[in-house]
């Protein structure tokens, strides 16, 4: 036992009596930290268990926390994502210090790209070790520092009282600003050693409230949507905690509505107001720039969602943002409104309609029909879907089968993949936020099938959850086979080989360059996921593709589908 291992066991059972009898407990740093966490409701981290950290792991089952183990970290970290869409709370990943933390960075910089609640924690090397380049396992020059130009912040806590206080900070900023990820360092030492904690300092915190818009503001954002002829809506990643009243607003204004692809579904894709998540589309731009009043809903609009078109509005722009620095990004805007979607779209829909019973149950909306919109909604769809299968027609047309077999309340996370952003963004048309799991901006490989995990573990099992992903994606992350089936998961994973990096190739040769680095050497997928301990289907003829996915969804445990891409072009 080392000497500071010692001091832990020394603590006296009369000490720890006395203390907890004045509200105060002894704790080390891993277990204050944690009990913080559970009392936020997080009961599910994600990480991989290593020689520094194991004072979080100590306290894991005595505090009905699940721990899931990932076999890399970063795909911890995109299964803490995925799993903290379906719960709303952030995702909490546990690495050891120096290489684990740093796997686990493509995770936070997603996070952050996608502004998404993530909490990192790791352990450091003791105080007094800083920079002291000795040798030392994991050591790193400076790990806070690598962390801190990815995150919103990164700290090194002193103690177990700072490393609580830093949580109930992470969950400020979550709450009251845009929410992103933070990392928190704990010494080796001070997470090691038990301390004094006053109970009530482990208490969650109560929510401090929405954030509402300045009421002149909003008042000219009203009256400017009462006299529109042409109103639009574009509802992004911060619009999808008010979907219902995002629906009721869209319905009493006749408004089309655009959605980003982190607010795909913010109001359903089966709504007869819904332009889908396809503002990549021009059809659908089309739309949203012929309108004579804009509303921006929770959205940078930034060029990954775009593909190079442009939003230019004839008339005028009202923009929704919780960041006063949002409110004018990539857009010009005639009213800002700072403020949380919470709390400025519900006051909007009460300024339009006045404080009846209807505009104040937004699942009234459900019983009324929608006032009749300016736009042609289903031509627009129509080409728009014309225009989507124009870009990449193998793998919109897979995605289409693929799609048809898949119930609309389901779960489907994909990767920066031709038959995600190409296929299933279009294909899928999905009934509520939360569903489509994608990282559009940072666009990362190797987020599926991790994300598709933490979903499952998350999320009722009366859901479907369902990864479609590329040959090129699912091997960044094909590790994580043996964590779904470790988990006892029921998970389908749906892997459409185009023989490598296809998109790339034919980026190499619309720029002149003789193909290389792209034509990957190919596993063979079905068997592998069996070596796993899953099952493997293959599809051989395009008109069994929906079938075998059917399948596929109702055997239990973890299935795979292999489906060539090739035999979409026979």
């Amino acid at each position: 036992m080392t000497d500071l291992s010692q001091s832990v066991a020394d603590v006296s059972a009369a000490e720890r009596e006395a203390a907890e009898a004045a509200g105060v407990s002894t704790k080390n740093a891993g277990l204050a930290v944690l009990t913080a966490l559970r009392n936020y409701g997080v009961d599910t981290v994600f990480g991989i268990p290593g020689t520094h950290n194991l004072e979080f792991y100590r306290h894991l089952r005595r505090l009905g926390i699940h721990a899931v183990t990932s076999r890399h970290e970063q795909g911890a970290g995109y299964g803490a994502d995925g799993w903290a869409q379906q719960r709303g709370l952030p995702g909490v990943v546990i690495t050891t210090s120096g290489p684990g933390l740093l796997n686990a960075l493509s995770a936070a910089g997603t996070a952050y790209c996608e502004s998404r609640p993530f909490i990192l924690l790791s352990p450091g090397v003791p105080e007094g070790e800083e920079f002291a380049d000795i040798g030392a396992l994991h050591e790193t020059k400076d790990a806070t520092g690598a962390v801190g130009s990815i995150v919103e912040w990164s700290r090194r806590v002193t103690s177990a009282e700072e490393a609580v206080q830093s949580v109930h900070d992470a969950f400020e900023l979550f709450r009251t600003g845009r929410p992103r990820p933070v990392h928190i360092e704990i010494p080796l030492n001070v997470l090691e050693s038990e301390a004094a904690i006053d109970e009530s300092l482990l208490a969650a915190r109560p929510h401090p409230g929405h954030r509402e818009a300045d009421a002149d503001r909003l008042a000219a954002a009203a009256r400017l949507l009462a006299g529109a002829e042409r109103p639009a809506i574009i509802a992004g990643g911060g619009s999808t905690s008010v979907a219902a009243e995002l629906t009721a607003l869209a319905e009493l204004l006749g408004a089309p509505v655009a959605t980003t692809l982190n607010g795909k579904a913010a109001v359903s894709e089966h709504h007869p107001l819904s332009l889908r998540a396809e503002l990549r589309l021009a059809a659908v731009r089309d739309v949203i720039n012929a309108s004579d009043v804009l509303l921006v809903v929770g959205s940078k609009l930034g060029e990954a969602e775009l593909w190079g078109g442009v939003i230019d509005p004839a008339g005028k722009v009202i923009r929704v943002d919780v960041l006063e620095t949002q409110l004018d990004k990539n857009l010009r805007v005639d009213v800002g409104l700072q403020g949380h979607a919470e709390a400025v779209v519900p006051a909007l829909l009460e300024a339009l309609r006045g404080t009846d019973a209807a505009a104040s149950d937004p699942a009234a909306s459900s019983t009324r029909e929608a006032k009749p919109t300016w736009a042609d909604i289903e031509s627009v769809r129509a080409a728009s879907e014309v225009e989507a299968r124009s870009y990449a027609p193998l793998a919109m047309a897979a995605a289409v089968d693929i799609a048809s077999a898949i119930d609309p309340d389901a779960i489907v996370a994909g990767d920066s993949s031709q038959i995600t952003y190409m296929g299933m963004a279009s294909a899928m048309l999905q009934q509520r936020p939360h569903s489509f799991l994608y990282t559009a901006a940072y666009a990362t490989l190797g987020y599926g099938l991790p994300a598709a995990i933490g979903a499952r573990v998350g999320a009722p099992e009366s859901r479907d959850v369902v990864c479609v992903v590329g040959d090129g994606a699912l091997m960044f992350a094909v590790q994580e086979f043996a964590t779904a089936i470790e988990q006892g998961l029921n998970l389908t994973v749906v892997c459409v080989n185009n023989g490598g990096y296809a998109e790339i190739k034919q980026n190499e040769l619309d720029r002149g360059i003789s193909p290389i680095g792209v034509d990957l050497a190919q596993p063979d997928w079905a068997a592998l996921a069996e070596a796993f301990g899953g099952t493997g289907l293959r599809v051989t003829d395009r008109s069994r593709t929906a079938e075998t996915v059917r399948e596929a969804i109702a055997r239990p445990g973890l299935t795979l589908v292999h489906i060539p891409l090739g035999i979409y072009a026979e």
